[in-house]
């Protein structure tokens, strides 16, 4: 009789030991190794290969004398969607949606598989009943498809069984975490089980090219929960992310072999479920009727997506001694770095004084681009000067003070015009080769942030 084979694995990145360990050697993490049984006696191979699939055999071919055919991209009748996969769906690619519980990843992907035409989508569901999803699609859709088809089952030999019965185009499962395989003697969303589970369907879709969505939880940090090598067998990791206290749901494309990484698609949520957000400079720029200080408005970039967002800071005299540095959506140590250029460059004593900052809509923004105008929205506050809200900024600030180009300037400057903005401030490396008689703002170049600041407030 075959002896039971068992491994150790850490539970917070997945790596595997012989023997159990004090410290994880990968990520250092002390306590996080448990046993797990990794194959039993005696175990099978899934139903979907026993069914005449057979494993051929590869040879090396030369790369010239392989045949190159542009990909058919499937449309998911979701324009933010398609936009952050990459243009729509490959067929046997296989997609991990990560996200917070209650931020409306099941949601998302009920959406997807009731409203996509022509194609038979199986949604897989470990969590919930069929009756809570039927409930929740009368929620989100008048008229359901009938091509949309639920089970409710977490044993991938059952699922594999439905699916050579149903042969559907599509299939969606909730959640990986949830699933569990015959071949490892372990509880479901263990390291061991998640990766099983992962690579099965990895095959199923590779070998029948039948696209598979997979939602995946995630850890208090943030991190989809289980091993690190999940999010490197899929082809397309997708972050969901926003604050459940805001309306507005951002899906951020983290790895894509289909197409350009750091997309973005963003989603508000209503009692109807989630809608498309076509034009996101609207939405992040608050209507006002008054002038107020301590706002700007920056022109960033989210993979090929241009967006104006307002940039919101507050300078108030420190209450306890001690200053405060507070930033929503923004790096704060960034924020601290350029607290100390406006101190050493500029001459503004702000040790003793608190500063809060906030990127409006609840979003969290990277790009360096907003330097700018953080740097403007906080000497607004600081001097309690309003900046013109037709006035926005497109630049990186160095250490020294100086004002740095930043790439693709033409799709900033073309959405600020859009939106009937009358003035940016740009780098004037930026200006090099730029024609600005197309565009009807005035395009302001400057070099220092101390010019930046003459021609604001005199």
């Amino acid at each position: 009789m075959a002896k039971t084979k068992s491994a150790y694995f850490c539970q917070s990145c997945g790596y595997e030991s012989a023997k159990w360990l004090g410290k994880c050697p990968s990520c250092n993490s002390w306590n996080t190794f448990v046993e797990e049984v990794i194959e039993k006696p005696g175990a099978s191979v899934p139903a979907w290969q026993t069914s005449g699939s057979t494993k051929r055999s590869n040879k090396p071919n030369k790369i010239t004398n392989i045949a190159f055919s542009e990909e058919n991209k499937l449309s998911t009748n979701d324009l933010e969607l398609d936009r952050v996969l990459g243009g729509g769906l490959v067929a046997g690619s296989v997609v991990l949606i990560g996200g917070e519980p209650g931020i409306g990843k099941s949601t998302l992907m009920l959406q997807l598989a009731l409203n996509i035409t022509g194609k038979k989508v199986l949604y897989v569901s470990g969590e919930e009943s069929e009756q809570q999803i039927k409930m929740r699609a009368e929620r989100i859709t008048s008229n359901p498809t009938a091509d949309c088809y639920i089970l409710t089952e977490t044993s991938t030999q059952n699922i594999f069984k439905q699916i050579e019965v149903l042969e559907p185009d599509i299939i969606v499962v909730d959640s990986i975490q949830t699933l569990h395989s015959a071949h490892i003697d372990s509880t479901p969303g263990s390291v061991s089980q998640v990766r099983e589970c992962t690579a099965e369907l990895l095959r199923f879709a590779k070998e029948t090219d039948t696209p598979v969505f997979l939602i995946g939880h995630i850890t208090k940090d943030g991190a989809i929960a289980g091993p690190k090598i999940l999010e490197h067998m899929v082809d397309t990791v997708l972050q969901f992310e926003g604050d459940r206290h805001h309306v507005y749901r951002i899906l951020r494309s983290i790895k894509n072999r289909f197409g350009a990484a750091a997309e973005l698609g963003i989603y508000a949520m209503h009692s109807g479920g989630l809608r498309q957000v076509s034009n996101p400079s609207e939405i992040l720029l608050s209507q006002r009727d008054e002038e107020l200080s301590g706002i700007a408005i920056a022109a960033t970039l989210e993979g090929a997506r241009p967006m104006l967002i307002e940039t919101q800071a507050l300078v108030s005299t420190a209450a306890y001694g001690t200053p405060q540095r507070s930033a929503t959506g923004f790096d704060t140590r960034r924020m601290n770095m350029l607290l100390a250029v406006l101190e050493k460059r500029c001459g503004f004593r702000l040790s003793t004084r608190d500063v809060f900052l906030n990127i409006a809509g609840g979003i969290k923004v990277e790009d360096p681009a907003i330097d700018l105008a953080i740097l403007a929205a906080i000497i607004s506050s600081h001097e309690d000067i309003f900046i013109s809200s037709k006035i926005c900024f497109a630049a990186e600030v160095g250490l020294s003070g100086e004002i740095r180009a930043v790439n693709r300037i033409e799709q900033r400057i073309a959405e600020a015009d859009k939106l009937g903005f009358e003035r940016i401030f740009v780098s004037n490396y930026n200006l090099k080769g730029l024609i600005t008689d197309k565009y009807k703002l005035e395009i302001t170049g400057v070099n220092k942030i101390e010019d930046v600041f003459s021609l604001l407030f005199g």
